[in-house]
């Protein structure tokens, strides 16, 4: 075997070095600025440790802190090893499982022992102090590869059942390995990692909080408790970071959603929403924009049963791939009395519906169709369960049973571009009307998935050619795709929006699906006289109406557009001499097609303000009796200093303006 390799870098230049040498000593080689700079390597494309020993020929490219999301993903599975070597440090007995990097930090699930218990909030700056000094120690972090048997012996003596578990059951042939921080402690991992401890900043992280979790994520196992943090390549970045942070605690819709009696969750009902009056009507005015927009597309709306026999979801293959997040329920009448079980044995199988596709198919089928009648465009208003974990829930944003503005586009295979399009042209409006801007993603086949790859190969050249027909496929639009995260049944292009504090939401998604039509067997007679099988688009723009509502309060922090406001505006008196001309407005606006409350309590005006503030009305009409006698309002604007006197006709000119949906306006 020769002892020489072959090394080419990004500009095309190649060096023969030596077999074993590390990136490191490559960046040596070129330059020491480099050789500081470098955190990491990419080997034909992989990220690896910097001082892992190069085997054969490679293209080489050196990762530094300009590379950040490969820096952040580093430091992050870093800041996560430097925690768990700091919590056992400070708190011997306690078991480690796993630590991952998140979007904007890291995690990492403990099981204490039963002596100490949960880890709590009070305890983080003890923990952090420990981070620093470890840090500060420059351990070098060192990769080993280890038989299987013999780890699970280390991890077993060392009480480390977790990690004895998780070893025991990772797919035979698999390379077990592990990273050594020092001479010392250890922890199981695939990596890769920085060289050292060093290279992090002591400054650039804070830990967040500690909350429960579950061993593996089922609550069937032993509780756990996840420390979470945030870790960044700077403390200028850590900063900005807590910033952000700070933002958004102000805008959290659960917290919104109280203070202006939306809606509210409890545990009798675990991950469904209990909408109040004035959380409905934004749903309702956000109802009546999406049949707007759909009937104007040429949709047609349909309603489809919530439970269907296990027979379809096998057929259509949900059974098979995600039985799991279904919520299964006997076809029986369940036994009333004290003795037996409540289901035999032999009961029969339903479930509730997880998603709406399967129930438009049968639809579709109803009837022969001919390839005239295409495309059909089918929409549903569908609500839908979806077994999440109840640690998972999260207000709004993820919850049990939701409902999507959900649609499926039956076509023929020259139609699919043409259709792809006009839903990007759609989304594109919509999006716009409330004000957000967004970037699209094609999320390519995953690795367990039905159909051939043919039928992914050309449902994913369709997709592309849609996008760049509709010219979205530019940095502008922030075009990427995204390798192993379509659906089992199709790959999909993904509306990513942009918030006002800069956080990102995946809401609308359109599918390019040739496999439910022929598992379902849909089919329509094609110009030759003979059957062919439709392709199925699935589309969504809210994506759920409870999410996208979420998304909306903590957009706008509360303070919704005129249009969406559930109460638009109130009319407050300053005396009482002003009650009948306060209820004369109330009448005239209501006549005008606008929301709008009196309050004509024997309070100051000042606290009347403040509590219509609180509750992000956006428009409060003041009046006494200078108002009354001259016919005129004083308008307090929400998030505005002062007022405008106005008279009463144009204020109601005014206020049915902004009340009038943006599709209406022209």
């Amino acid at each position: 075997m020769s002892q020489m390799i072959r090394v080419t870098l990004p500009d095309g230049s190649a060096r023969e070095v030596v077999r074993g040498t590390t990136p490191a000593q490559i960046a040596a080689d070129i330059g020491p600025g480099l050789a500081k700079a470098a955190l990491a390597a990419k080997i034909d494309g992989e990220l690896r440790d910097i001082m892992r020993p190069l085997e054969e020929d490679t293209n080489l490219s050196l990762v530094t802190s300009r590379d950040e999301a490969d820096a952040l993903e580093l430091v992050r599975h870093d800041y996560a090893h430097v925690l768990a070597e700091a919590v056992q440090n400070l708190f011997p007995g306690t078991q480690i499982t796993f630590g991952p990097s998140t979007g904007d930090g890291f995690y990492y699930d403990f099981a204490p022992s039963a002596e100490r218990g949960p880890f709590r909030d009070d305890e983080l700056p003890l923990i952090e102090e420990e981070m620093r000094r470890i840090i500060a120690a420059d351990l070098p972090l060192t990769r080993e590869v280890w038989e299987r048997d013999q780890l699970i012996a280390k991890w077993t003596a060392d009480g480390e059942t977790f990690k004895a578990e998780w070893a025991a059951e990772l797919p035979q042939g698999e390379e077990l390995t592990v990273y050594r921080s020092g001479d010392g402690w250890m922890d199981m991992c695939r990596g890769p990692h920085l060289a050292s401890t060093g290279k992090l900043d002591p400054s650039a992280f804070k830990l967040t909080r500690v909350s429960g979790a579950y061993w593996r994520g089922d609550q069937k196992n032993a509780q756990l408790s996840r420390i979470y943090g945030t870790g960044w390549l700077n403390k200028k970045q850590l900063a900005e970071h807590l910033v952000r942070l700070e933002e958004a605690a102000k805008r959290d819709h659960r917290k919104l959603g109280q203070e202006m009696d939306l809606f509210h969750l409890q545990a009798e009902a675990h991950g469904s929403v209990f909408w109040h009056p004035k959380g409905y009507m934004i749903w309702r005015e956000l109802e009546a924009y999406m049949r707007r927009a759909i009937d104007g597309a040429g949709y047609r709306e349909v309603k489809t049963p919530q439970v269907m026999d296990a027979r379809q979801w096998e057929q259509s293959g949900h059974w098979g791939k995600y039985r799991e997040n279904m919520f299964v329920i006997p076809d029986e009448v369940p036994n009333i009395e004290d003795e037996g079980p409540i289901v035999s044995d032999e009961a029969e199988w339903m479930a509730l519906k997880p998603m709406n596709c399967p129930a438009h198919v049968l639809i579709f089928r109803q009837g022969m169709k001919s390839y005239r009648d295409l495309p059909l465009r089918l929409y549903e208003n569908g609500c839908c369960h979806r077994n999440e974990p109840h640690g998972a829930l999260h207000g709004l944003m993820r919850v049990r049973q939701f409902t999507q503005d959900d649609a499926h586009i039956f076509c023929r295979e020259d139609q699919i571009v043409d259709e792809v399009r006009a839903f990007c042209a759609l989304a594109d409006r919509v999006y716009r009307e409330f004000g957000f801007t967004y970037s699209i993603k094609l999320a390519l086949r995953p690795e367990k998935r039905f159909g051939t790859e043919e039928m992914w190969d050309l449902a994913e050249t369709e997709l592309r050619a849609a996008v760049a027909a509709a010219g979205l496929d530019t940095p502008e639009y922030g075009w990427e795709e995204l390798p192993g995260e379509g659906a089992f049944y199709a790959p999909k292009l993904e509306w990513h929006l942009t918030d006002a504090i800069g956080r990102t939401w995946q809401v609308g998604t359109i599918q390019s699906d040739r496999v439910l039509p022929d598992r379902l067997d849909a089919s329509y007679i094609a110009e030759d006289g003979e059957r062919h099988r439709p392709v199925m688009l699935h589309r969504a723009i809210f994506g759920s109406y409870e999410r996208f509502i979420g998304i909306l309060i903590e957009h706008f922090a509360g303070k919704l557009p005129v249009w969406l406001a559930p109460v638009q505006a109130v009319v407050a008196t300053i005396v009482s001499d002003a009650d009948d001309y306060a209820k004369d407005a109330v009448a005239q606006l209501t006549a005008a097609g606008v929301r709008v409350e009196s309050d004509l309590r024997n309070e100051k005006i000042n606290y009347k303000v403040r509590e219509h503030s609180l509750a992000k009305v956006p428009h409060l009409l003041v009046v006494g009796k200078r108002e009354a006698d001259e016919g005129t309002v004083a308008i307090r604007t929400l998030g505005q200093d002062g007022q405008r006197i106005m008279p009463l006709a144009e204020a109601i000119a005014m206020l049915k303006g902004e009340a009038t949906p943006p599709d209406l306006r022209s």
